[in-house]
């Protein structure tokens, strides 16, 4: 059995274990690993885990926006774009997320 037969919810949990740049680098594999490596399950992983409250506070970020963004846009966003919370602070994500900004 080959690594292409199995289920894509198998495939994204063990990318999921992985970083952004070779989640990235795994969807130029075949179709089943583009789409396993676009899974929320995976992007999920990498975001922090507080990122629903912070976004939550956020005055520029609505919470439907929140809930039907893909997982994988939302990292890229939140890697490039400062969030200004309800108290006019703003949150650099560079410096409370736990991964270093990936370049694609």
């Amino acid at each position: 059995m080959g690594i292409t037969q199995l289920p894509e919810e198998c495939l994204s949990h063990i990318i999921s274990f992985t970083t952004p740049r070779d989640a990235c680098r795994s969807s130029l594999v075949c179709p089943l690993f583009r789409s396993a490596s676009d899974s929320d399950v995976v992007w999920e992983k990498f975001l922090p885990s507080d990122y629903r409250d912070f976004l939550s506070q956020s005055v520029v970020f609505p919470s439907t926006t929140l809930n039907s963004m893909p997982k994988k846009l939302l990292y890229f966003h939140l890697c490039d774009n400062p969030i200004i919370v309800a108290d006019g602070k703003m949150v650099n994500t560079q410096k409370s997320v736990s991964f270093p900004k990936t370049p694609f």
